[in-house]
């Protein structure tokens, strides 16, 4: 098992319990990667590791997520591959079921959808907010209470960890350094150009703990929106046409109060859907709210969601370009997309080799 930490104190023990627990008939390795924490993490792994022969710990100096993985997967020496997450807690087959289906044939790739889990204020609006549609954004891995027996299904490249050979993650190259957020989506972007299907299971769902803080939320979602725009530029496939909301949103919002007489008054029709849309999502989920507050801060998480990943994606925008046959493809020309495509660079992982 693959795990990048970092500053994890407050989780690391839950999840690594949930960890240990798995179910899987054979022998286990948890590689735990620390990016040189500054809080009480280390301390605690080496506790664990002291009582688990099992749990190997690797130092990741350049305190990313992907090279983390990559200095874990170069130090791996079993057959099957788990990448998993500090602030989740998996279920106890999840291992078993992932290489059952890989066994199975037919995916080189199996996941299981996140169950967002708040554990605050913050997070748990977050945990609502991600239950609706304007907080997933189309993508279809997020999971659901109570879906556990419903059946397979195929991602784009929206995915959530997964269980792979380990040697079909060599021959990827492994997950790409440049990426300093949505390494496993542009992974997932290479593995569908070559035709691979992304299988999810809903048995394998994982209680995923969202940001507990609007700043900490802020933060996440300008690197989700730099990072999605950045993987559109080298996989056009990969954008979906959701993926152009938050960015139109923002500019919208900009022109409503900064833009020319009639452009304001077109913008702020469209500002004003938007604010509608993020208040009735509240309401709406009022019902499965543990506290009537928490409902009321789901408009406020939302809009700050849709408004970093805008700015996100508009300052990569502003920096390397437009992603224009990912903008084409969106817009139903196949044959433009095509025509000024470029070829994406190798992949750089430097933490592998």
């Amino acid at each position: 098992m693959l795990v990048p930490v970092f500053n994890e104190e407050r989780y690391i023990q839950r999840s690594l319990a949930a960890i240990r627990r798995q179910t899987y008939k054979g022998e286990l390795e948890f590689l735990l990667v620390d990016g040189r924490s500054s809080d009480a993490t280390r301390a605690i792994l080496e506790r664990l590791a002291h009582e688990d022969p099992r749990i190997r710990i690797l130092d990741n100096p350049q305190r990313s997520v992907s090279s983390g993985l990559n200095v874990a997967l170069k130090h791996a020496r079993g057959r099957w591959v788990v990448r998993m997450d500090a602030h989740t807690v998996y279920p106890e087959d999840y291992i078993a079921l992932g290489v059952e289906r890989l066994r199975a044939g037919g995916t080189h790739w199996v996941s299981g959808p996140p169950l967002p889990e708040g554990h605050g204020r913050v997070s748990r609006a977050v945990a609502l907010a991600l239950s609706t549609p304007l907080g997933r954004g189309g993508s279809r891995k997020w999971g659901r209470e109570g879906e556990r027996d419903d059946p397979e299904l195929e991602l784009d490249s929206g995915v959530f960890g997964g269980v792979w050979k380990r040697s079909t993650l060599l021959e990827y190259g492994g997950w790409d350094e440049r990426w300093l957020r949505n390494s496993d989506s542009e992974m997932a972007a290479r593995f569908l150009e070559r035709g691979e299907r992304l299988i999810c299971l809903p048995a394998m769902a994982a209680k995923y703990v969202p940001r507990d803080s609007v700043v900490g939320l802020w933060q996440q979602y300008v690197g989700y929106g730099r990072y999605r725009a950045r993987t559109s530029r080298s996989h056009p496939s990969s954008m979906r046409r959701s993926h152009l909301l938050p960015p139109a949103a923002l500019l919208s919002a900009t022109l409503a109060i900064a833009g020319q007489k009639k452009l304001r008054a077109i913008a702020r029709i469209g500002t004003g859907v938007h604010v509608a849309g993020l208040l009735l999502t509240g309401v709406r989920a009022l019902p499965d709210a543990q506290k009537p507050a928490d409902a009321a801060l789901v408009p406020v998480v939302l809009g700050t969601m849709h408004a970093a990943f805008g700015y996100g994606a508009i300052a990569d925008v502003a920096e390397h370009g437009l992603p224009l046959a990912a903008l084409a493809r969106a817009c139903g020309l196949a044959q433009l997309s095509a025509s000024v495509a470029a070829e994406p660079d190798p992949v750089f992982a430097p933490s592998l080799t």
